[in-house]
């Protein structure tokens, strides 16, 4: 199947439109910084994490322990499908790939482990417990903005950001997320999709390079989690590593308002513009 080469149709409400043939039409807010016609990782790997609930949660399996990402290229913005394969279903836990395709290209390969929940009474007095909290919750933390935000309709719109600690783009920092449109036309995006959603910007917010004359793009991402996040804003405690031979590594701390509940990393390949 050819590649669309029409412009996306125009859905500001949302992320994506299911269409008639189970394909994806992406719309302008999926837009990314680095280019005017790639998406930002960020919605593709929700879209991905919605294909794995889907597919899991018949089977019981209805906590999403680890989601990894491999992007292979680009995502456009344009018409995507999502294939999820099951690799082994056992009682306690189920292990799934998926392929996103935009067109007849195959754009990112993703693998998940999804585990089965029961209520289980913790000891008192664990060591490291309870969990540390977000620096500050979202009600008090400052509006925060993308440095690219209002160039073009794009992923800054489609996020509402605040700073618990520090400043986008400026180095370590805490930043809460909140989608401020549905991921998928006329639904309610899950817990899940909302960290999905907002993992992949943990590179992008810790930033030590300008942005305008380099690229510290992401080839991967793998989200780790421990439980459900609750609510609708997640925090990302993120910061960056350089090395001298043009790699990288972002890692977040991810928190809901109730806490600390996972983390998620991303290797870089970082270049001059």
């Amino acid at each position: 199947m050819p590649t669309s080469t029409t412009h996306p149709i125009q859905h500001p409400n949302c992320a994506y439109t299911l269409r008639a043939d189970n394909r994806y039409e992406s719309g302008d807010l999926t837009r990314g910084p680095w280019h005017p016609e790639h998406q930002h990782a960020g919605p593709p790997v929700a879209l991905v994490c919605r294909a794995f609930e889907a597919v899991s949660q018949p089977h019981g399996l209805t906590h999403l322990a680890r989601l990894t990402a491999n992007l292979l290229r680009p995502v456009p913005i344009g018409p995507l499908s999502v294939e999820v394969t099951p690799i082994y279903i056992g009682r306690n836990a189920g292990h799934f790939s998926a392929s996103l395709r935009a067109g007849d290209k195959e754009v990112g390969v993703f693998t998940a482990l999804a585990q089965r929940e029961h209520d289980m009474a913790l000891p008192e007095g664990l060591a490291g417990h309870p969990l540390p909290l977000a620096q500050q919750p979202p009600e008090s933390s400052k509006p925060a903005n993308f440095p690219f935000a209002g160039r073009k309709v794009g992923y800054s719109d489609l996020m509402e950001t605040r700073a618990a600690h520090g400043s986008i783009f400026d180095g370590p920092c805490s930043i809460w997320f909140r989608l401020r449109h549905p991921l998928v036309q006329g639904e309610h995006p899950s817990p899940y999709q909302r960290v999905a959603v907002a993992a992949d910007s943990g590179n992008g917010i810790s930033a030590v390079l300008d942005y305008e004359r380099y690229s510290f793009v992401n080839s991967d991402l793998t989200i780790n989690l421990l439980r459900p996040p609750r609510g609708e804003w997640i925090c990302l405690e993120a910061r960056t590593a350089l090395a001298s031979n043009g790699c990288g590594l972002a890692e977040s701390a991810l928190y809901d308002a109730d806490g600390l509940i996972g983390r998620a990393t991303q290797s870089l390949a970082v270049r001059h513009r």
